[in-house]
């Protein structure tokens, strides 16, 4: 089955996401486990778990997928913030774990000017340090490359894989096509797509892809911008999602929506990628 779903809150609670997410049309979906610009996490009362993964069991939504807060730096050179990133990692994997939600992924990082060799072997040396739980798989996510931001290109995520003691597995991939598109990967045509399918094949693998952030992008090919639009209105177009969402190696991945939540809003994205996708 399609999975297509958008971010929603926990304000309301956990059981009450996977409602707002049936209200938006969407069947998987993606949420925070405590406010996203800071470094505490909620506890996860074992009651509102097991009534949120009666709910998802209900609704049919899933899977679901936790983002991590966006201080979290484990390419750092600074080894207090490094501390502090690992120990809010392994808090929100456990609030994941408890949860009874399948992924968790976050942002690699930035190296702030040790250098990206430095940045990208740190990122892998740091996730060692973390317990990832049984049930749980830990998704490294491209980024847009901005200032001294690691992992833009894919290979930079498979080696971040490669040095961390957890290998592909525990840890695995999700690809946002805002962040493809702003580090320069060209999918708005046949051979761009196809070319993009060759890099994810020769890095990460398709089979560690395991989830799909659909973002268009306000901002040019290459631009390291990370800053998003409603899918089909940005520089990516309705021929670069179309292409995306459609593609063998990637059309059974779950996908949700990070776009900007104004008059459209995610119900209407998600019916966008409805329209897009064929074959179902």
């Amino acid at each position: 089955m399609f999975r297509i779903g958008a971010h929603v809150s926990i304000s309301d609670g956990f059981p009450a996401a996977v409602d707002h997410e049936v209200d938006l049309g969407g069947n998987c979906g993606q949420i925070f486990v405590g406010s996203p610009r800071g470094w505490a996490v909620s506890e996860v009362d074992e009651t509102e778990a097991e009534a949120f993964q009666e709910t998802t069991e209900e609704r049919d939504v899933r899977p679901w997928i936790v983002h991590g807060t966006y201080l979290v730096n484990l390419a750092t050179p600074k080894d207090d913030l490094a501390e502090k990133s690992v120990d809010c990692v392994q808090s929100e994997l456990d609030a994941t774990a408890a949860l009874g939600v399948p992924y968790y992924v976050f942002h690699p990082g930035a190296h702030t000017g040790a250098g990206e060799s430095t940045g990208i072997r740190n990122v892998g040396e740091r996730l060692s340090e973390v317990d990832v739980p049984d049930d749980v798989t830990l998704l490294l996510e491209n980024t847009a490359g901005k200032g001294t931001t690691v992992g833009k290109r894919l290979e930079d995520l498979d080696e971040m894989v490669e040095v961390s003691s957890h290998g592909y597995g525990d840890l695995g991939i999700c690809l946002d096509t805002c962040h493809l598109f702003a580090a320069g990967y060209d999918f708005r045509d046949d051979a761009g797509m196809a070319d993009l399918a060759d890099d994810i094949e020769a890095t990460v693998g398709y089979e560690n892809v395991h989830y799909l952030h659909l973002n268009d992008s306000k901002h040019p090919l290459g631009s390291e911008k990370d800053e998003h639009q409603h899918v089909g209105e940005g520089e990516i177009g309705e021929d670069g999602f179309r292409l995306f969402v459609n593609h063998d190696g990637l059309r059974e991945n779950p996908m949700v929506l990070e776009t900007p939540v104004d008059e459209k809003g995610y119900e209407w994205n998600i019916e966008t990628v409805k329209r897009l996708r064929t074959g179902d």
